[in-house]
């Protein structure tokens, strides 16, 4: 399921979709918040440009709506359904679980956009 070559490995990895050879981010820890995004301009392992195009990763901003969304629909259901808080509690989860995850939202959208774009390739990774 993880294994090299897959778009889940490079999603959850955050290494370079072409090659997965090196992460995208110059600082692993999602939340070192100082440089939570910054990235390497390019791969050194396959040269691939990150930045596919000048301001490319403002798409990852409808990929990071949907994770929200569905971290705060999976928080509401947990906390209301399965633990049976009051409405009120129950929303006071949702927003302590979007505001904890934010650093992972935000790298997980970058990464799934993306490989959106960019397919592995086992030539690159050969390199």
């Amino acid at each position: 399921m993880l294994k090299k070559g897959s778009k889940l490995n490079s999603i959850l990895t955050g290494t370079c979709p072409r090659c997965q050879e090196e992460s995208m981010y110059e600082h692993k820890n999602a939340y070192n918040l100082k440089n939570i995004y910054k990235m390497h301009e390019n791969c050194s392992h396959c040269g691939l440009h990150y930045q596919i195009e000048p301001s490319f990763f403002y798409g990852a901003m409808y990929v990071s709506y949907g994770l929200t969304v569905g971290i705060g629909v999976a928080a509401f259901i947990i906390s209301k359904v399965i633990i049976g808080l009051e409405l009120t509690q129950s929303f006071i989860v949702i927003i302590v679980s979007l505001v904890a995850l934010m650093p992972i939202t935000a790298r997980l959208s970058r990464n799934i956009y993306i490989n959106m774009f960019v397919s592995f390739d086992k030539e690159a990774a050969k390199k």
